[in-house]
């Protein structure tokens, strides 16, 4: 079971960045691992550390004015590569939303499969985001998966997001492919003694 995404509001960190591939949001060099732990670590590594390891503080994430489970990130987000460790990073690093005008297919479902949701908003909108969190850091948006809107705060906003209904279903719940099968035992089992 994974944690369960409902109704968040949360600020954001802002990463205006268009086409982040997915070698910069995990470098490759940390894919040796099997497991999903210790990734949120090395979310970015070589944007937000020297070669000799030490922060760099013109990054973001090395910035305490942003915070929050919401990455605000430029079009065409989770590009390149298709390793799922790069949505084990950003679930790892604490992001539970990713906001972009446009991500790479199969970055979107890894997403999806390791509970990060990620949201797709018109161009406009992502540029009226990115003024209010420069605006006030502070600057708040609400994620309503149920109803598949997400609001602008400080505007009042609101926009519409599509998602896979199976997907959106398993996010509500907190399941994954797995305990989805296992939540639906019963019924499956029902179905296959109905067709003996």
């Amino acid at each position: 079971m994974k944690e369960k995404i409902n109704i968040i509001t949360s600020t954001c960190v802002p990463l205006p960045l268009e086409n982040v591939d997915t070698d910069q949001i995990i470098p490759a060099r940390f894919l040796k691992a099997t497991t999903r732990e210790g990734f949120g670590d090395n979310l970015f590594r070589d944007w937000r550390y020297d070669k000799e390891g030490n922060p760099n503080p013109d990054f973001v994430l090395n910035q305490n004015t942003y915070k929050g489970q919401i990455l605000v990130a430029g079009k065409n987000f989770g590009s390149g590569s298709s390793r799922e460790h790069a949505a084990w990073a950003i679930a790892g690093y604490g992001f539970r939303i990713v906001v972009s005008s446009f991500f790479a297919d199969i970055f979107k479902n890894n997403s999806m499969n390791n509970g990060v949701l990620p949201v797709v908003v018109s161009p406009e909108f992502l540029a009226e985001i990115f003024a209010s969190i420069e605006a006030d850091p502070a600057a708040t948006l609400t994620v309503v998966l149920p109803a598949q809107t997400i609001t602008n705060n400080p505007t009042g906003k609101s926009e519409g997001f599509e998602i896979n209904p199976y997907k959106k279903d398993c996010l509500v719940n907190g399941l994954d492919d797995i305990d989805y099968l296992l939540a639906n035992k019963n019924k499956i089992e029902q179905y296959e003694s109905a067709r003996r």
